[in-house]
Parts: structure tokens; C-alpha cells; sequence
């Protein structure tokens, strides 16, 4: 489980000078309470969903053309009646069942945006690449641009490398790689 991995990744830090021992062992606390709340989940994740007759007919009936008609789903209809808080109420039932999974990628999401580093880069023709460390492999890149550039990044990447280029289009015809040289910020996560 990545929140496990991180945990004993972040305990490594607990002996390193400099280190805020009390904002360490707080975050250590939280992520060991909710892997303890993913493990003791009472089976599958969303297995309440699934047993819904409600939920079930809706998704059964959705993929066939017209299937979600008021007189082949009067239940959905008449829910739809309801008046929207209720509805609200109901949806956030729903989906409460993901709540240790929501903030256990919450949690994960903070740690990595959390630890950026952003540099100046230039792409030069409107390509940059750069060659992956495999001792400390980014989660997260983002590429920061100024709005008066009338270009926008294509980031694609791989197990080594990952390569930003700055497309230009007319909303006619494909994009085309910039021939200019764009200066950009590029933020890198890694825990």
C-alpha cells in the first residue's frame, strides 16, 4: 500500500538533524490511523454500492438507448423528484463509503505536492526532455507558464524520461510544435 511505503520512508527521517520531530511523528500518526481504518474495513470497499437495488437498476438500465425513461425507471424519476437537499443527503450516503480512501489520496496528493522543487527551464524549439533519476523518481511534474504565451504544454513521460512540448494551435487544423524557444517553470515532486 503506497500510504505504508511513504510511512517507512518518512521514519527513515526521524534521526536526521534539522528534522521537525514533532510535525514528523503527527504526520506518522495520522497516516498509521488511516491505514489501520483501509485495513479494518468490513470487506470490499464499496460493497455497500453494489448491493444497492436502487443503484443497481439504475446502472443496468443506463446502458441500453433510452433504458433510463421515466417508465422504465419510475424509481429513479420519483427520486429525482425529491427535492435537492434530499438528494444531497442520499448522494453524500453514497459515497461516504469512500471516505477513508478519499482522504488516504488527499493525505498522499499533500505529501507529494508538498515536497516540489521548481526550477527555470528553457525549451529550446519548443521541446524539453529530461532523463528520469531512478533513485528518486518524481510522482508530480508541473509546468508553469506565463498566460501571454499563446501556446500550451503537452507533457508525456516514460520509465527514464519525460518531455514537455509547446504546442501552438489555430482550432483548425492539428497543434504544431512551437519553433520558439519558451521559458517555463518546471515543479517537481518527489518524497
Amino acid at each position: 500500500m503506497e500510504l505504508e511505503r511513504i510511512s517507512t520512508g518518512l521514519a527513515r527521517l526521524e534521526q536526521t538533524p534539522g528534522v521537525d520531530t514533532t510535525i514528523l511523528t503527527s504526520l506518522l500518526d495520522e497516516i498509521d490511523r488511516l491505514v489501520d481504518r483501509l485495513h479494518g474495513a468490513q470487506g470490499q470497499i464499496g460493497h455497500q454500492l453494489r448491493q444497492n437495488e436502487f443503484l443497481s437498476s439504475i446502472k443496468q438500465r443506463s446502458s441500453i438507448s433510452g433504458g433510463s425513461c421515466d417508465f422504465d425507471l419510475p424509481s429513479y424519476h420519483y427520486w429525482l423528484e425529491r427535492s435537492a437537499e434530499k438528494r444531497l443527503k442520499d448522494l453524500q450516503l453514497w459515497i461516504s463509503s469512500f471516505d477513508d480512501i478519499r482522504a488516504a489520496i488527499s493525505l498522499i496528493l499533500k505529501l507529494i505536492r508538498d515536497s516540489a522543487t521548481s526550477t527555470n527551464e528553457i525549451a529550446e524549439s519548443g521541446f524539453f526532455q529530461r532523463t528520469l533519476e531512478t533513485s528518486a523518481p518524481f510522482q508530480l511534474i508541473r509546468v508553469t507558464m506565463p498566460e501571454n504565451i499563446p501556446c500550451f504544454a503537452e507533457i508525456s513521460g516514460g520509465k527514464h524520461r519525460f518531455t514537455v512540448r509547446f504546442m501552438s494551435t489555430n482550432f483548425q487544423d492539428r497543434p504544431t510544435q512551437s519553433s520558439q524557444d519558451i521559458g517555463f517553470i518546471l515543479t517537481t515532486c518527489a518524497i
